[in-house]
């Protein structure tokens, strides 16, 4: 458990077996914790690549709570328990799943995060696009990733702004939470690959 001050937080930890090169650090959003599928399947294949996964559940789900609160009260969180995920000395990814990608992108450049990894960015609440959230996304300020569903209703890739800021991979038919329907041309084990692989080559990219 990690002390912030929005209450505690708990860090899951998968280590990388050989000697690490950076730390991901992945929260989950608002309406799940780090058992969503993505969050699971990047946490298992990226420490053979030489990267510690983190992955942080926010103070609001440690305590049992059903809804998460307030953006800058999640921010308070992630910004907590930041010095344990630097603790092991080396170059930390700020990262997470739709809401946790916004708290990545919004504290990244104030951290020292030397990346950014979105999945599932809410780019705007469901049938509100001009409620945009595209500048959380482009005043991270380092080197993103944005991994989107390409049905996503939080908004599909074609929606994003074309940008230098960030680099985009659509996973095809993938919802919100990646799931793909069972007349999609790929199964849900096929999309979630893509999605690891996407991660794996980025990471590799940024040392």
């Amino acid at each position: 458990m990690v002390e912030t001050g929005a209450g505690e937080a708990r860090i899951t930890w998968h280590p990388a077996p050989a000697k690490a090169r950076l730390v991901l650090a992945l929260s989950h959003g608002a309406g799940g914790g780090i058992e969503a599928r993505d969050l699971k399947a990047v946490a298992a294949e990226l420490p053979a690549h030489g990267v510690t996964v983190a992955l942080v559940e926010q103070p609001w789900r440690v305590a049992g709570k059903k809804v998460a609160p307030a953006p800058k009260t999640l921010d308070v969180g992630w910004r907590g328990v930041w010095p344990a995920l630097e603790k092991p000395g080396l170059p930390v990814v700020a990262g997470g799943r739709s809401a946790g990608a916004r708290v990545a992108c919004r504290t990244a450049r104030e951290l020292g995060a030397a990346a950014v990894l979105a999945l599932s960015f809410p780019l705007h609440p469901p049938g509100r696009p001009e409620k945009s959230r595209a500048d959380e996304l482009l005043g991270a300020g380092v080197p993103a990733l944005v991994v989107q569903g390409g049905n996503d209703p939080f908004g599909k890739p074609a929606e994003f702004p074309g940008s230098t800021a960030y680099e985009l991979v659509e996973i095809p038919y993938g919802d919100h939470g990646f799931a793909v329907p069972k007349r999609a041309d790929i199964g849900q084990d096929e999309a979630v690959a893509l999605i690891v692989d996407a991660v794996v080559k980025w990471a590799g990219s940024l040392v």
